[in-house]
């Protein structure tokens, strides 16, 4: 959500940040409504006054006598109980409307966000590793699965429908010793606190992290008014909602590892083989909550964190600053991990890192007092894949494969997975 008084403030600036989204101008009829509902609220209060005064006036009147004075006060106080109704009216009615307004509007990009398009336009930052040169043709990670009879589409499909996998024996025991693995880095050596919250919530908790309204059909519906989670940044974000918190809790940095459901509805035909885009996936997810002045250095350092996950397992990737047209609906800045797949020579996003401002926060009400302050102020939140575990999955089988189609498991994953060194048939 966006700071009216900002708006109020410099209507220009507001404009050209949503230029940068290639958004058309929305101040006029932003500050239009803001305008109404101010009216609005000035007539309420008037009246209010006006009626208060009126009340005294006739208890004066009743105590004289003065009966046609007492009927006349009382007939003006008649008279401003429709106004305050009718004011009151108006001044709701065009809050909602402001407020739905500027519900449906992105978080402005940061000043060193590129601005573009589409993905075309992303900066790479940095790269690590160096692409494996295979003596053999590299297999896709479906080929390697269903070669180890341990990834199966067919049965999943025919349960579930298209976009869903079932995973069995070493590989079902892979995706769990990812996961474990990276909560353990990021609880004992990156200083998160391990979370485990709810996969279902209501509409405010959506709401509060930017899926609601705009984004409705890509979530799971339940039919008593809960959505499944579409990544655990939202029920992490959602713990800070509706209170006033302290300053020395901040910065609070949260983990959790749960699984993820989007309906996928605007990505039709595209990935529809593998497990690059399902309707369920596990994600190990990173939530940081913080004072404004620390929320730029925060974004580097949950980057950094997710990238240290990918150098562990030996997995290639580069860090992509995403330009104004590809970042998300509430994020200010975003840093996208691309991590190497042989099997389409390319890098494909594993990760996401953003910082949203006070985006979120505003919608969620979520704030902070500093020491010896009266005020309170709104908190930055921040999310990062840390990272996606079936996706990291099917990194390290493509990377990691040998030629008689078995997967060597990268040596921080072996005390996870029993001391296995090859994964094969």
């Amino acid at each position: 959500m966006h700071d009216i008084r900002l708006i109020r403030d410099n209507p220009e600036a507001f404009d050209q940040g949503l230029a940068k989204r290639f958004l058309e101008p929305q101040s006029d009829e932003i500050l239009r409504l803001d305008r109404k509902r101010r009216d609005a609220v000035g007539r309420q209060q008037e009246a209010e006054t006006e009626r208060n005064t009126l009340s005294k006036q006739i208890g004066q009147a009743k105590a004289r006598g003065d009966e046609d004075e007492f009927n006349r006060l009382r007939a003006e106080v008649d008279r401003l109980k429709s106004v305050l109704e009718e004011s009151g009216a108006d001044a709701a009615k065009f809050e909602e409307a402001l407020n739905q307004h500027l519900a449906g509007l992105p978080n402005i990009p940061m000043d060193d966000v590129p601005v573009g398009k589409d993905e075309a336009d992303n900066e790479e930052v940095r790269g690590w590793g160096t692409p494996k040169e295979f003596s053999f043709t590299p297999k896709d990670h479906v080929d390697l699965g269903e070669g180890l009879g341990q990834l199966d589409f067919e049965r999943a499909a025919a349960m579930s429908g298209a976009r869903f996998a079932v995973l069995q024996g070493g590989l079902a025991r892979l995706e769990r010793a990812l996961a474990q693995f990276m909560l353990d880095v990021h609880t004992s050596e990156h200083g998160f606190t391990e979370v485990s919250p709810p996969y279902m919530v209501r509409d405010g908790a959506m709401f509060g992290t930017g899926q609601l309204p705009k984004f409705a059909e890509d979530l799971f519906h339940t039919d008593d008014d809960r959505w499944l989670i579409p990544t655990a940044e939202v029920p992490l974000t959602n713990l800070f909602r509706d209170a006033i918190h302290a300053e020395g809790d901040f910065p609070a940095r949260l983990t959790a590892y749960t699984p993820c459901f989007r309906a996928e509805a605007g990505s039709a035909g595209r990935d529809t083989r593998g497990l690059i885009r399902m309707h369920q996936f596990q994600k190990v997810e990173m939530v940081c909550v913080t004072r404004p002045e620390e929320s730029e250095d925060e974004l580097e350092r949950m980057t950094n964190c997710a990238e240290e996950i990918l150098r562990r397992l030996e997995l290639p990737y580069r860090v992509m600053l995403l330009s104004s047209g590809d970042m998300g609906f509430g994020a200010r800045k975003t840093y996208d991990l691309e991590v190497w797949l042989p099997s389409q020579d390319t890098y494909r996003e594993i990760s996401s890192c953003s910082n949203c401002g006070d985006f979120q926060a505003r919608r969620m009400n979520a704030r902070f007092r500093r020491e010896g302050e009266k005020k309170p102020e709104f908190l930055h939140t921040l999310n990062g894949s840390g990272v996606a575990v079936g996706r990291a999955m099917l990194a390290v089988m493509e990377n990691h494969q040998n030629e008689d189609g078995s997967i060597t498991i990268p040596d921080v994953l072996r005390p996870y997975m029993g001391g296995l060194e090859v994964l094969g048939a």
